[in-house]
């Protein structure tokens, strides 16, 4: 099997990673907090151990400010849901994912906020920056972007946003779900308030598992309640961090092989994880150019992006397409719409579609050939 599409969760995952998993289950599989036994204890050191592994790789000082639990999506609409306050104002951009946009469609309804949704810059195909600046209002609470986009893979300045969030006092959430792992993320240097981390993608650790910094527990309340495994007295949920925003049993194996995934990349390096996928995005974006049936869609420079892009065929539409390649090559990609409407109403893809291509780290060279020369023959 050809698998090019890691945007959606990375395959495979580095061998360190499944045996960490797997040597957990087998020999420690208990419920960190919740038992005296020994092996309990070894968990509870487990996940402090992973908790600390993910602060340091994205600079937080504090790893009590590191919140588990199953994703990106969970992170994003734990700070939506908790920050935002009948008749606030939100700026975001028409790049989001559903998990920003339902969250606050929802919140339109029922708590009156208002939002403005930026637009692209068709030249850069980044965030209007400017836009960013002219939509602030009294009463803008929080600011939610994208580091990149799901679908052009297009990188945005989180530096450029965090100074004009901290600016003007303005609560600053991220979405590193198509960056974290392949782009350095520094939550101290970019004034970020809140990033949203799954662990499955680019940090190659199983679905299932992520991670929500928090600069000030004080500006949420809790999306859950429950069940810490310490202060068991107390009928409120506990004040101290990470307990007060981690109720339920935490999914520990997942955090084992997230802080497995990890340390693989701070040993292969991020800066040669992130070269490696983008040459092997220059060969791909090369080879559909030179094929006149292909529409590319985004900037072809493969500077300031992640290793995506998107493309149509004229002659099949991209759910046929990418069934064909499934079917009878066995590549792995995605076709049809990709969770984000208002990208593909921007970009006029929201009827037909789009296939996406997201090679990653373990694919080859010899990989994106077989794929060119599959695709030309295609009709």
């Amino acid at each position: 099997m050809i698998y090019f599409n890691n945007a959606a969760t990375s395959w495979p995952k580095p061998e360190s990673v499944y045996q960490a998993v797997d040597t957990f289950f087998r020999n420690s599989g208990m419920n960190p907090g919740r038992s005296g036994s020994g092996k309990s204890m070894d968990a509870a050191r487990m996940v402090f151990a992973g908790r600390e592994e993910v602060a340091d790789f994205f600079g937080v000082n504090d790893s009590a400010h590191i919140v588990f639990n199953s994703g990106a999506t969970e992170s994003l609409n734990t700070v939506i849901k908790a920050v935002l306050k009948r008749g606030d104002h939100v700026i975001t951009s028409k790049m989001e994912h559903n998990s920003v946009l339902r969250p606050l469609e929802r919140l339109k309804i029922e708590k009156a906020i208002e939002v403005d949704y930026i637009d692209i810059d068709p030249e850069s195909a980044e965030v209007d920056y400017q836009g960013i600046i002219n939509a602030v209002k009294d009463n803008t609470r929080l600011i939610v972007i994208s580091h990149a986009s799901n679908v052009l893979g297009t990188v945005n300045d989180l530096k450029k946003i965090g100074e004009i969030a901290a600016a003007e006092k303005i609560l600053f959430l991220v979405d590193a779900a198509q960056t974290a792992g392949v782009i350095p993320i520094d939550v101290e240097e970019l004034k970020i308030d809140f990033l949203a981390v799954p662990g499955h993608k680019s940090l190659f650790g199983p679905p299932g598992v992520g991670a929500l910094y928090v600069r000030d527990p004080k500006t949420l309340l809790p999306l859950k309640e429950g069940g810490t495994g310490t202060n068991s007295l107390s009928i409120t949920q506990p004040e101290i961090m990470p307990d007060y925003l981690e109720a339920g049993t935490l999914n520990t194996p997942g955090i084992i092989g997230l802080a497995a995934g990890i340390k693989f990349i701070k040993n292969e390096g991020l800066a040669r994880i992130h070269q490696r996928e983008m040459t092997l995005l220059e060969r791909l974006i090369a080879g559909l150019t030179d094929l006149p049936e292909i529409k590319l869609y985004g900037k072809k420079e493969t500077k300031n992006r992640t290793a995506v892009t998107a493309f149509n065929h004229q002659g099949l539409s991209s759910n046929q397409l990418a069934f064909k390649l499934q079917q009878e090559y066995d590549i792995q990609l995605r076709g049809g719409l990709h969770c984000a409407p208002l990208l593909h109403q921007s970009l006029g893809t929201d009827k037909t579609g789009m296939l996406r291509l997201s090679p990653g780290y373990f694919n080859t060279e010899a990989e994106v050939n077989e794929f060119l020369n599959i695709l030309e023959t295609c009709k």
